[in-house]
């Protein structure tokens, strides 16, 4: 075994709420001087910045993972990860139908840039993104099965599309293993599930740094960025960490 320092939930300028200077590159770049190992890129509704940033993450030696903060019919937002980029990308497109096509509005919400692996705009994505899908909660998390994915639920911690502050309490179905916190104070409100402890970085100084100790334990060749996804993906699913 050995523990890994990581962040699961951080946006890059692709997410309206993101800076512009959350780019794939300058994401990877913070990251590594911040000394962490595992970073998921958890845009919303969106993975389309992933295949830049797994690029820019093999630049450092970081161990990159495609996600996704998913939001829900309820609008609850939930976290996917998947075990490869292609599960992610494939996953992404198959939500697409499931979007309200509202229109972005720039000046308001900010732009939805997609880069390549240099950092250079190659696109942008018209509609707002964080806007409700059609996925109910199960739904939700059954789709994420079938991309051999795992979620649970963002910063229940928070009153802004938090579970808890959605629905009151958890659900019976999906029986969530895990669950993610802002602030490990509120450990209590995950009612014995396990925690992960990440930033919901919009800012490249938001992203955590390794020196605050949060970090997970994997059975994996440190090595090998494939077989680390792995072993985090069945860990969260298990609720094993």
């Amino acid at each position: 075994m050995k523990r890994f320092s990581y962040d699961l939930h951080v946006h890059s300028c692709l997410s309206p709420c993101g800076d512009d200077d959350m780019t794939p590159c300058n994401i990877a770049g913070m990251a590594h001087l911040n000394g962490l190992e595992i970073v998921a890129l958890t845009d919303h509704n969106a993975v389309r910045n992933c295949p830049a940033f797994f690029a820019a993450c093999e630049q450092y030696g970081i161990v990159p993972v495609a996600g996704m903060e998913l939001t829900t019919a309820e609008d609850i937002h939930l976290l996917c990860l998947f075990e490869t980029l292609e599960a992610g990308m494939a996953f992404d497109a198959a939500i697409q139908p499931m979007r309200m096509p509202v229109k972005n509005r720039k000046g308001i919400y900010g732009e939805q840039l997609i880069r390549d692996e240099k950092d250079v705009v190659i696109g942008e994505e018209p509609f707002f993104l964080p806007a409700a899908t059609t996925l109910d909660l199960e739904a939700a998390a059954a789709l994420v099965r079938d991309f051999q994915g795992v979620c649970y639920p963002a910063h229940i911690d928070r009153e802004a599309n938090g579970l808890l502050a959605v629905l009151g309490a958890f659900p019976e179905k999906p029986d969530f293993a895990c669950a993610e916190l802002r602030d490990r104070e509120n450990v209590a409100l995950a009612e014995g599930r396990k925690v992960l402890i990440c930033s919901d970085a919009h800012r490249l100084w938001e992203l955590k740094e390794a020196s605050d100790g949060t970090s997970i334990a994997l059975d994996a060749n440190q090595d090998d960025p494939a077989d680390v996804r792995r072993a985090l993906i069945d860990a969260i699913r298990r609720g094993t960490l």
